[in-house]
């Protein structure tokens, strides 16, 4: 599988941003579908996932909840990340990645930058 991130850029607290994640390859196992951004100096950490091809189960981190949305569509399964009421907190470099199931690594995106910064 891979994957291709895009959306990112520069914006002011409070303003919104989409990411997407386009997914080539063989795509009929994959299950768990992620969203993880590693800011400056810190670790690479879960920001949203999904399960299941429906995309029926969504977990969130507790400091996206209200303001973020993850969602999947289509046969291609695009993956994407609605970002409202961005903070600066939120900055950092942002990977999507696509798993059979919560217990194998799977295949990761190149990353997309999301500074927010007023």
């Amino acid at each position: 599988v891979q994957l291709q991130a895009s959306g990112g850029g520069s914006v002011q607290p409070g303003e919104s941003l989409t990411l997407s994640c386009a997914a080539s390859g063989r795509l009929e196992r994959i299950n768990v579908m992620g969203w993880y951004r590693q800011a400056p100096g810190k670790e690479r950490e879960l920001v949203a996932e999904v399960h299941g091809a429906g995309g029926v189960r969504k977990n969130y981190a507790d400091s996206v909840k209200g303001r973020f949305t993850i969602s999947v569509e289509g046969t291609k399964r695009t993956l994407y990340l609605q970002m409202n009421s961005l903070k600066s907190e939120d900055t950092g470099v942002y990977y999507c990645r696509y798993r059979i199931n919560s217990a194998v690594s799977g295949s990761w995106g190149q990353g997309t930058q999301v500074t927010v910064s007023s």
